[in-house]
């Protein structure tokens, strides 16, 4: 059962999830930005919103997917989608562009796609086990 927080809309797990309250529009965060960056967040999107019990959140900055927690966090930029997702180890091959530890055991990683021929199935391979993780 998720929680609705009344004065941003935002679908939480518990009521007493911290989160980033204000009303935001997905929408305005790809004002500006190309049709073919919009289309490869599309198709995530049409992905990871199937897999059961996710929550998707829309910030000032990022879409946040949680399932138990946060697993996965795209990061509209001006050219680019930032992705960031967990792991349990270290992944040092391409197109991952960073790896690092976090507290929580588990390893942060980044990848930064411009156009949907970037998109892989070992990316939702990843963001897979991200969410399994979670």
């Amino acid at each position: 059962m998720t929680y609705i927080c009344p004065k941003c809309d935002r679908e939480l797990t518990r009521e007493s999830q911290w989160h980033h309250c204000a009303r935001v529009n997905l929408n305005d965060l790809f004002k500006g930005k190309s049709d073919e960056l919009v289309l490869t967040f599309d198709k995530l999107l049409a992905e990871v919103a199937e897999w059961p019990d996710v929550l998707i959140g829309v910030t000032p900055n990022c879409i946040t997917f949680v399932h138990k927690q946060t697993f996965f966090v795209i990061r509209p930029m001006q050219k680019v989608l930032d992705l960031k997702f967990y792991s349990k180890t270290k992944i040092e091959e391409p197109p991952v562009t960073k790896s690092i530890a976090s507290r929580s055991k588990r390893f942060e990683n980044h990848i930064r796609l411009s156009t949907i021929n970037d998109l892989r199935p070992q990316l939702f391979a990843w963001v897979r086990g991200s969410y399994e993780l979670s």
